[in-house]
């Protein structure tokens, strides 16, 4: 079947979404936007696109041509996200805030939104869709993240101080949730 397929759009749309669960990132681009003074929505989103899209093509060439298993790679991304998930959990700073204008890449674009669940679902994706779908709701997607990082201060205003702290602790352990998860999937203990 070639040419675009909506059924396929949406599912590619669907399941990108809920992998890179920008919405229950909320709480955690705050507490970046708030530790760097601000995010660059733009840049962010841009690093996200071409990392996924990048990926979708060369991430299983890119990882061989490293020396690097998709495992390793996850297991990599899931110690980043230990970390984020325990400065917001306990309120200990792991992450320099010397350059604060990197905060919109690492860790915000890479690898909490653009991640290694993100990477993997993207190249199972490859095998069950056509590339022109997957690229469309990769798109869809992106879009999405520009338009929650765009309005990360109004989310912040809404949610007020006790609501971001709140919203933090909560998904700081949920966060601590899936870097374990991410790390035991990815080991073979």
């Amino acid at each position: 079947m070639d040419g675009f397929n909506i059924k396929e759009i949406v599912s590619v749309t669907m399941i990108l979404f809920a992998i890179i669960d920008i919405l229950g990132a909320i709480p955690v681009i705050i507490e970046l936007r708030l530790k760097a003074g601000h995010i660059q929505s733009e840049k962010a989103s841009i690093a996200v696109l071409v990392l996924m899209i990048g990926f979708l093509y060369a991430g299983n060439e890119l990882l061989k041509l490293i020396g690097l298993d998709l495992a390793s790679f996850a297991i990599a991304g899931s110690f980043v996200i230990f970390f984020i998930a325990m400065e917001m959990i306990l309120g200990i700073k792991f992450f320099k805030e010397e350059m604060p204008e990197t905060v919109s890449i690492v860790p915000l674009a890479f690898p909490l939104i653009a991640g290694a669940g993100t990477m993997t679902t993207l190249l199972s994706l490859k095998s069950q869709y056509q590339t022109q779908n997957i690229i469309v709701g990769i798109v869809l997607n992106t879009l999405f993240v520009y338009l929650v990082l765009k309005n990360v201060k109004w989310l912040e205003k809404l949610l007020g101080n006790t609501g971001v702290n709140i919203l933090r602790k909560a998904f700081g352990v949920i966060l601590l949730a899936i870097a374990i998860k991410l790390f035991r999937s990815n080991t073979h203990l």
